[in-house]
């Protein structure tokens, strides 16, 4: 039942991709081990090993801030919980899901704690002390806080999130854990480690670049991942660290790197891993486990001490779960750990989940905040419900380029992890079209998240002739997400564009790199030296499909455009697929 349920575990196999995944629920906890001073940590991972030694399961998180209870040189500000909570479970049940309570979708409305001028201040001292020589990676990071929607059932609105944030991201070693007055939801795809007859592995994450727009640029992006110098150099550094951590545990000559700088694809960005594994001496307990690794060094940076110290000195608050360990000891003693990367806690209606990213020589501080946005989009897919949707003009009982407006939302479907009825969404456009044959009718066809359609068609009113556009007055910082390349119901980032001038049909936005990218409703095209263009897919923008047409019968071509260019442009032209080719002027 689904009160009964404590934990859940969903832990990919690290060695096999293909292998069935270690796929849990647990009751309630015979008992629990929990550490709240660094003098209690040793023991309760001590005791952990007992437990499993005696058959049974071992479910639980060590905080970020248990550092020093391995090594009191490890810097860390004060703990805000548990420095290690496990439950102990004589059994594990079925993975049911009907154990989970029916109930509203979760919703969440997401804060960030960092202002981009405090970012590129922490980011100038971090480089500061790189150029000093005092350590040549850190791992920088800030928390995300978050109000979780109010329900009648506080264990049901947890339970709906989790289920949010593993469709957000899938894959992985997800975890859900309910230790009373926190639970913890970790969707993490990094594995810390994996121990079993004595072979130990680790996999640490670190190089990340954002999904391409089409399958091409995707492809692209992977092999530029893997290939680029800097990102090559900030994992090779983790690497490094491991092979240094795993030596004061392992037998002499064990530790190896059998795979390096491997691209691993996740909903939104492209990760970088590499493999470094050992065997482990005779009578290494759990414990010198945790000694040897403890915290992760794709979490900390290099030297670890050095970046510890920086991360204290730099970072206000606890990094708490994230960044600190959450897994599963099994009957014998086999153990699993993911690094608690894309993880919420959640403490009544408060959630919190840390972003971060590695910091080197190289990193710019435009970079490194757009990666930021990639990595939390994770938890903005999941805050809110939203469907997939398609605009399209019905015209006399013909709809307008429905090939390419299904084709498009396939991809967003693919690319959402979405069931995709093909046949269903085209005859949804048959009926609508039969239903209609006379007039213009704007057609609306969404795809929530069960793979459910809806197909409506409303009265077009007349398209005018020309329309005045206004400039965006600040940057729009959510150009590169995935919420700008595919359409969908989640439109707030658009909204907060609306025209303010009267007579104004649509505001022209611009990128924090100054490149112009589209208007909140429709593409842009601008004539310069007496050919039209509009902006690559790269700026960041929607690929319209009116867009697409224009640029196949050569109408158009790409080409960045920035904003300081606007008074070289000689006309202006709004497009989509719904009202075709605009004549537009700036206001």
């Amino acid at each position: 039942m689904a009160h009964a349920v404590s934990a859940r575990i969903d832990f990919a196999s690290p060695h096999d991709p293909a292998a069935p995944r270690l796929r849990h629920a647990f009751g309630m906890p015979r008992e629990c081990l929990v550490a709240h001073a660094v003098a209690e940590v040793r023991p309760v991972l001590d005791a952990v090993q007992a437990h499993a030694r005696q058959g049974r399961w071992c479910v639980g998180y060590l905080r970020y801030e248990a550092a020093p209870a391995f090594d009191v040189a490890l810097a860390v500000r004060p703990a805000d919980g548990p420095l290690a909570w496990f439950g102990i479970h004589d059994e594990a049940l079925a993975w049911r899901d009907d154990d989970v309570p029916e109930g509203p979708p979760a919703q969440v409305a997401w804060q960030a704690s960092l202002t981009r001028g405090e970012f590129d201040g922490a980011l100038a001292r971090l480089h500061a002390a790189i150029a000093a020589g005092a350590l040549y990676q850190a791992n920088y990071t800030a928390p995300l806080h978050g109000t979780l929607a109010a329900a009648a059932d506080t264990r049901q609105r947890a339970w709906a999130l989790f289920d949010a944030l593993r469709l957000a991201q899938p894959g992985g070693y997800a975890a859900f854990i309910d230790a009373g007055t926190e639970q913890v939801l970790s969707v993490s795809p990094e594995l810390f480690f994996d121990w079993r007859e004595r072979r130990l592995l680790t996999r640490p994450m670190k190089g990340t670049a954002a999904r391409g727009p089409d399958a091409q640029a995707d492809a692209l992006a992977a092999r530029q991942l893997v290939g680029s110098p800097k990102e090559r150099a900030e994992n090779v550094m983790v690497v490094d660290l491991l092979r240094n951590d795993l030596s004061r545990i392992a037998e002499a000559h064990s530790v190896r790197v059998p795979r390096l700088f491997h691209a691993e694809a996740l909903p939104t960005v492209w990760q970088m891993t590499s493999d470094v594994e050992a065997r482990t001496r005779a009578g290494c307990t759990l414990a010198d486990v945790f000694t040897a690794l403890f915290p992760c060094g794709s979490v900390t940076g290099a030297p670890k001490v050095a970046a510890m110290q920086a991360i204290r000195a730099l970072e206000p608050a606890p990094r708490g779960v994230y960044c600190g360990a959450v897994g599963v000891v099994q009957p014998g003693g086999a153990a699993i750990f993911n690094v608690p990367i894309r993880t919420v806690v959640l403490r009544g209606n408060r959630a919190v989940c840390g972003i971060g990213s590695g910091i080197t020589a190289g990193a710019d501080a435009e970079g490194e905040w757009r990666e930021w946005q990639h990595k939390r989009a994770f938890v903005d897919r999941a805050g809110q419900p939203f469907s997939l949707l398609e605009t399209l003009l019905l015209a006399d009982g013909q709809v307008r380029d429905a090939g390419a407006h299904l084709a498009r939302m396939a991809a967003a479907a693919v690319h959402f992890g979405r069931c995709w009825p093909a046949e269903a969404a085209a005859q949804a456009l048959v009926d609508l079209a039969q239903a209609h044959p006379r007039g213009a009718w704007r057609v609306r066809l969404l795809l929530d998240a069960d793979g459910r359609l809806e197909a409506q068609a409303y009265g077009q009113d007349a398209t005018p002739v020309r329309v005045r556009l206004q400039l965006a007055d600040r940057p729009f910082e959510e150009a590169h997400g995935e919420f700008v390349r595919f359409k969908t119901t989640r439109r707030a980032h658009y909204d907060a564009f609306a025209p303010t001038r009267p007579g104004c049909f649509d505001t022209l936005l611009w990128n924090t790199a100054g490149e112009l990218t589209e208007c909140t409703r429709g593409n842009i095209a601008f004539r310069i030296g007496g050919r039209w263009v509009t902006p690559p897919l790269a700026c960041g923008l929607l690929g319209g499909v009116g867009r697409a047409r224009a640029l196949r019968e050569g109408r158009l071509a790409e080409a960045v455009v920035r904003k300081g260019e606007l008074p070289r442009v000689e006309a202006l032209a709004f497009l989509n697929s719904l009202r075709g080719w605009i004549e537009a002027e700036l206001d």
